[in-house]
C-alpha cells in the first residue's frame, strides 16, 4: 500500500489487565451513480452495518482479531478472521500502524459484527462492514490514521470480499459525501458535497445479483463513440454537483455501459425506472452491481413519492417481487463512532 506514513503519538493502548469497547457505525453507499463505473460513489444516511471491537491487553495464540458473534447475515458470512471483510481490514490496519506509525501492539481484539444491510444487494454491503470495523480499530488505536489512510484497508476488503479492490463503495462508506476515484495507481480521491436538497430513493427487491456474475457480463471492450458518450455524462454529473444544478444532475444519470447489460438481470427493471421517472425524479440507475435500485429527487417530499412507485413497480412487474425503500439524504459523515 502507497500512504505516506505522517508523524503521530502512540496509540492508547488500555491498562493492565483492562478491556475498552467502541462501537463503529457505516452506512449504505451506492456505487457507479449511473455514467461513473467503478469510480463515482455516493454515502446515505441509514440504513448501515455495526462492528463492536473490544480491545484487551491480553493476547491470544493465533490471530491478534478473532470474530465472537455475525448477526443478521444468515449465517452466510465466514468467522475466519483472514476471510470475513471486517475482520481482514482490522488485520492490515493493526499491520500498518505497527509498520508505519510505531504502535507496537501486542494485545487482542475481538469483534461483533452487526449486518443491516443485506448481501449481494448493490448497496455497499460489504464496504460498510469493514468501514465501520475500521474507524472503530482506529478509535481503539488513538486515530493513528486518517479517514483517507482508512480507505485503503476498506478497498482491500473489499478484494476479500468479491475479488476486485474497488473503491467506489469503500471511500464514500469511510468519508461520506459523493466520492470520485481519480486514479487507482496512485489512490486519488476527490471528495464532492453534494447539494443541499439532494435526496436519495434506494430500493432493495427482494432477489440477490452477485457481484461477480453482474461484473461478468460487462463488455471487455466498447468503442471510442460509447466511452466519449459515458465521459460526458460523468462529467456533466460532476458538474452538477457542484453548482447544485438539479437538471444538470438528472441529465447526466445516463449509464450506456453497465445498465444495458445488467439491466435485464433486475426483473422488473426497466418499469421501475420508468415508474420513478414519471413520479418525478430527476434520473434513476442501478445502484452498483444490483439488484438495488436508486433514483435522485430535488426534495424529500418527491423522493418518498418516487420510492413507494418504485416498490409498486416492483409488485406489480412480470416477476413481482417485494422490496424495502429507504429515502434519505447524501450522508456528510461517513463512518462514524456511536
Amino acid at each position: 500500500m502507497d500512504v505516506n506514513p505522517t508523524p503521530t503519538s502512540p496509540g492508547i493502548l488500555p491498562e493492565k489487565n483492562s478491556m475498552k469497547t467502541v462501537r463503529g457505525f457505516a452506512s449504505a453507499t451506492v456505487g457507479n451513480v449511473a455514467c461513473g463505473f467503478d469510480v463515482l460513489g455516493f454515502a446515505i444516511t441509514e440504513p448501515g452495518d455495526e462492528v463492536i471491537l473490544t480491545l484487551s491487553d491480553q493476547a491470544q495464540s493465533g490471530s491478534p482479531v478473532s470474530i465472537v458473534s455475525i448477526t443478521g447475515d444468515g449465517g452466510a458470512l465466514p468467522l475466519d478472521p483472514k476471510k470475513n471483510t471486517s475482520s481482514f481490514v482490522v488485520l492490515k490496519f493493526l499491520e500498518y500502524i505497527r509498520a508505519h506509525k510505531q504502535i507496537d501492539f501486542t494485545g487482542h481484539i475481538s469483534l461483533e459484527l452487526k449486518k443491516h444491510l443485506p448481501l449481494s444487494s448493490g448497496m455497499g454491503s460489504s464496504a460498510a462492514s469493514a468501514a465501520a470495523a475500521l474507524i472503530a480499530a482506529n478509535e481503539l488505536m488513538g486515530n493513528p490514521c486518517s479517514k483517507m489512510e482508512l480507505v485503503h484497508f476498506a478497498i482491500e476488503g473489499e478484494r476479500v470480499a468479491c475479488g476486485s479492490a474497488h473503491a467506489d463503495n469503500a471511500a464514500p462508506a469511510i468519508l461520506g459525501n459523493f466520492v470520485l476515484i481519480r486514479s487507482y495507481t496512485p489512490l486519488d480521491l476527490i471528495t464532492i458535497p453534494s447539494p443541499e436538497h439532494l435526496y436519495c430513493s434506494l430500493v432493495h427487491p427482494h432477489t440477490e445479483l452477485r457481484t461477480a456474475y453482474a461484473r461478468s457480463v460487462l463488455p471487455k471492450e466498447i468503442s471510442l463513440k460509447t466511452a466519449t458518450e459515458q465521459w460526458g455524462n460523468v462529467g456533466a454529473l460532476v458538474a452538477g454537483l457542484l453548482t447544485s444544478d438539479y437538471d444538470l444532475i438528472g441529465r447526466s444519470l445516463v449509464d450506456v455501459i453497465a445498465e444495458p447489460k445488467r439491466a435485464p438481470l433486475i426483473p422488473g427493471f426497466f418499469e421501475v425506472k420508468q415508474a420513478a421517472l414519471d413520479s418525478g425524479a430527476l434520473g434513476c440507475s442501478i445502484a452498483g452491481s444490483g439488484p438495488s435500485i436508486f433514483a435522485f429527487s430535488s426534495s424529500e417530499k418527491t423522493a418518498i413519492a418516487v420510492g413507494d412507485a418504485m416498490k409498486e413497480a416492483f409488485l406489480h412487474s412480470k416477476t413481482p417481487l417485494q422490496s424495502d425503500l429507504w429515502v434519505s439524504p447524501i450522508c456528510k459523515e461517513g463512518a462514524r463512532i456511536m
